[in-house]
């Protein structure tokens, strides 16, 4: 093995990240966020707005199609058109006609394939199968207060996804339509994505025991596992995995902000070249590649040590298939409702509690709705209650509107849905911008070789499907390249 790859991982790989929540990003997060826009973001913001308004995608209201939390945050209420503006204007560097393409591409997608009507009817069964296999919530949040998934590759053999993809080909697991163009056995998986941008980000938004509470979450940190995966099971997903991951870039654009790649093995340089094609520059600038000895370190930088999984080094009692566990900062903020002390697997949703003496909404207080259908009958179940901490611009906040509920003892409860007003933060959001922006290039210049990203520049020149089988006789000098290369890689999560 060459000596200049020996020493780049022997290199501390920590030691002069500051481990914090504080911490800027290398994507300098949370500045293209919610109260957290420059001047120039928060100007192609409104032209947005303008360009969405003039070519009928976006009306001004009252009420809007789209609030501005909307715009740049999943709402928490079921407006079917909650697309937030501001992932795609990151996902598209600002830049304000490329990202109304890719916008109006994922409006045509969803309303297409009802996406809105599938995650709330889908059968509760093929929710939970879905579930068991791909990314899933640990019920944690790093130190920024970003959900943390974990994501165990090897769950995934041939058989499996044949499988899977075979029963949602044939299973009528929901009321939606299909456009017939999305392969039918992946339309399932996109619930977890609907999960992860209408229930999980809206929750850990409202939750206040983090840095910067005033910043809307629409991230999530993700610990990707390939141990003991091989490169035929590899091959094998390699199909599943392009349809999967190119879907969730184009129309779930900007929700991943670090993935950390664990148990790679030696020929993954190899994966890599099927793979990286398939991301946008930004995406693949958030994915690590951890050696062993950096993966505790590295995670309990972002991560307290309590909620990272024992399998990693920390302290939480989580095995990759299980719901995820309560948290106690919880403890005194999520009100339980109706037998439930976790949330249950299936679609959630977050809406308005209803005030019970009959006077509407009660703008103060958010609750979270179980949704799907099992046996055949929807499911309508107040999950637990939570005080709202932040709400959209009162600019543009929606009227009270009301819905039945069905509790679980068969009790009903109206719903409805009220945004509060809460203080513009734009100027001090520019002073800060420029502040951070110096601590960034302060920690970027500090950072170790080995977890630095690789910003914005690809390799597009990348081996063919027939060549990498070719290559799987990977030698000595092969398997030292793949352990050196930079912390770089993407899955579909």
């Amino acid at each position: 093995m060459a000596s200049k790859a020996r020493q780049s991982l022997d290199a501390p790989p920590v030691s002069r990240i500051k481990s914090s929540a504080s911490t800027v990003s290398a994507l300098n997060y949370p500045h293209g966020h919610l109260n957290s826009l420059n001047d120039q973001q928060e100007e192609a913001l409104q032209k947005f707005k303008a360009v969405l308004e003039e070519r009928g995608v976006w009306k001004r209201g009252p009420p809007p199609s789209h609030n501005d939390q909307t715009l740049l945050q999943d709402e928490y209420t079921t407006n079917a058109a909650r697309n937030a503006l501001s992932r795609y204007l990151r996902a598209r560097r600002w830049i304000v006609e490329d990202a109304f393409t890719q916008f109006k591409e994922t409006e045509d997608w969803r309303a297409a394939n009802e996406l809105d009507l599938l995650y709330e009817t889908i059968d509760l069964d093929a929710y939970e199968e879905s579930r068991r296999l791909y990314p899933q919530w640990t019920g944690r949040r790093d130190r920024r207060g970003i959900p943390l998934y974990v994501f165990e590759i090897r769950t995934l053999d041939n058989k499996t996804v044949a499988n899977y993809e075979k029963n949602g080909a044939k299973s009528s697991f929901s009321k939606a339509k299909s456009d017939g163009k999305t392969p039918p056995g992946l339309m399932r998986l996109f619930a977890l994505y609907e999960n992860l941008t209408r229930f999980s980000q809206p929750f850990a938004t409202q939750l206040t025991d983090r840095d910067s509470p005033d910043i809307p979450i629409t991230l999530s940190t993700n610990i990707v596992d390939v141990a003991g995966v091989g490169l035929k099971q590899f091959w094998n997903l390699k199909a599943h995995m392009q349809a999967a991951s190119q879907l969730a870039t184009a129309h779930y654009p900007e929700t991943l902000d670090r993935i950390f790649i664990i148990g790679a093995p030696f020929f993954f340089s190899t994966v890599w070249g099927w793979i990286k094609r398939w991301f946008d520059p930004i995406t693949v600038s958030k994915i690590f590649i951890l050696a062993p000895h950096e993966v505790l370190p590295t995670l309990e930088s972002f991560i307290e040590r309590r909620n990272i999984p024992k399998k990693y080094g920390g302290d939480l009692d989580y095995t990759f298939g299980q719901l995820g566990i309560p948290d106690p900062a919880w403890d005194g903020v999520v009100a339980w409702e109706n037998g439930y002390s976790s949330f249950p697997s299936g679609p959630m949703i977050w809406e308005d509690v209803a005030d019970p003496a009959g006077g509407g909404a009660q703008p103060e207080r958010l609750q979270c709705v179980a949704l799907g259908y099992k046996d055949g009958r929807p499911r309508r179940e107040v999950v637990c209650t939570i005080p709202r901490t932040w709400s959209p611009p009162g600019s543009e906040a929606k009227p009270t509107t009301t819905t039945t509920t069905t509790t679980r003892n068969g009790a009903s409860a109206d719903a409805g849905g009220v945004a509060v007003p809460v203080e513009d933060k734009d100027a001090a959001a520019a002073a800060a911008a420029a502040a951070s922006n110096v601590e960034q290039q302060a920690t970027e210049q500090k950072s170790p070789e080995s977890f630095r990203t690789a910003d914005t520049q690809v390799d597009t020149q990348v081996d063919n499907s027939a060549d990498a089988m070719e290559k799987l006789a990977i030698d000595e000098k092969k398997t030292a390249t793949a352990e050196a290369t930079p912390a770089v890689a993407q899955t579909a999560v």
